[in-house]
């Protein structure tokens, strides 16, 4: 097997397209549930998978990525981690810090992407499908098996046939207030680019208004306009998928990773902490500066200093004004007085 494929990325991406494949084959009972409507977004999701493996490979591959992932895994089991995983994939508590305009707006946003997703991939996979009995009854089928029943004209009827109209008005409410703040945020204005930090915006935006006009159409208007405004949400759709791994929308799936950075600084920080070598504040663990100074040995950047110490060994405010004096020649690093900027913890 390890000389049938070209590289190690080949073989799990064509591991993973098989196993999406069995899933499918088995999930729609040996395809007798694929819905034909739904072919573009299934080939959309495939070529999706496809790049965010290839995005992701190439992320973990590298070798800060690379630490943080195998020490990650090692310690996903803390007491802390359930905790640890609410704050940072469900409550977003991390955001709040920065205030509640900001966490309202990626609460909408998230977990309306989120929602969707959780929607959208079993239905386009046909993993998850309804069938109706002459009586009104629907049941609801999961991977080939009759999960629940529900009344056609019920809440939970109502709730499963709305979802993705529910979580369209959510991404379109948290669209406008990450384009409201990026309007009026001197900050956002400064550093924003049209294509890293507008064009997910929009495109998210313009998916959410052409489903809800298929909603419209088929409510409102008698289905005029229906095959159009679908093949134009259909493209859209697809368009979003193929950019989302390469773009800013990629650190939604990449989310859950933040859990192992979390659960590797506080484990090794609980153990021993690393105090600087100019003031002796302890700031990072002992275990990240030393895996920090063996990955700038990996790509040979070295930052040894004439005084003996590497620059890793240093706190944040130290480190400046250790840089401030390689250039002026003035030991400001020595200097026991504090930085005046808010910042200067990083």
């Amino acid at each position: 097997m390890e000389h049938a494929f070209a590289s190690k990325f080949a073989r799990r991406a064509f591991t993973i397209v098989l196993v999406l494949f069995i899933a499918s084959f088995l999930g729609s009972r040996f395809f007798t549930h694929i819905d034909l409507a739904l072919y573009g977004y299934m080939v959309g999701s495939i070529v999706f998978v496809g790049g965010f493996l290839y995005r992701f490979i190439a992320w973990a591959d590298r070798p800060p990525t690379n630490i943080i992932l195998k020490k990650g895994l090692k310690l996903l089991f803390r007491k802390s981690t359930p905790k640890t995983s609410a704050e940072h994939l469900v409550t977003y508590r991390f955001i709040w810090n920065r205030g509640w305009y900001r966490w309202t707006q990626h609460i909408l946003l998230g977990w309306g992407c989120i929602l969707s997703a959780f929607v959208t991939f079993p239905l386009v996979f046909g993993w998850m499908y309804f069938t109706m009995g002459d009586n009104g009854i629907y049941t609801v089928v999961f991977m080939g098996i009759d999960l629940m029943t529900i009344r056609a004209d019920g809440f939970l009827a109502y709730l499963f046939f709305n979802a993705l109209n529910i979580t369209a008005f959510m991404v379109i409410a948290g669209v406008c207030m990450a384009l409201y703040r990026r309007m009026k945020d001197f900050q956002a204005l400064a550093e924003q680019t049209f294509l890293y930090d507008l064009m997910p915006l929009y495109l998210l935006l313009f998916i959410s208004i052409t489903g809800l006009m298929l909603t419209a159409s088929n409510i409102f208007l008698h289905g005029f306009g229906h095959p159009v405004i679908s093949v134009v949400h259909q493209f859209s759709v697809i368009v979003t998928l193929l950019y989302l791994p390469f773009g800013k929308l990629a650190h939604i799936p990449f989310r859950p990773m933040s859990v192992f950075a979390r659960n590797y600084r506080e484990h090794y920080a609980e153990r021993e902490m690393k105090k600087c070598k100019v003031c002796g504040t302890g700031f990072v663990s002992a275990e990240q500066s030393h895996d920090v100074i063996d990955v700038l040995q990996t790509n040979e950047i070295r930052f040894k200093m004439e005084e003996g110490f590497h620059l890793a060994e240093l706190c944040l405010p130290c480190r400046r004004k250790y840089r401030i004096f390689r250039f002026t020649g003035k030991p400001t690093h020595l200097s026991p007085a504090k930085e005046a900027n808010q910042h200067a913890n990083g």
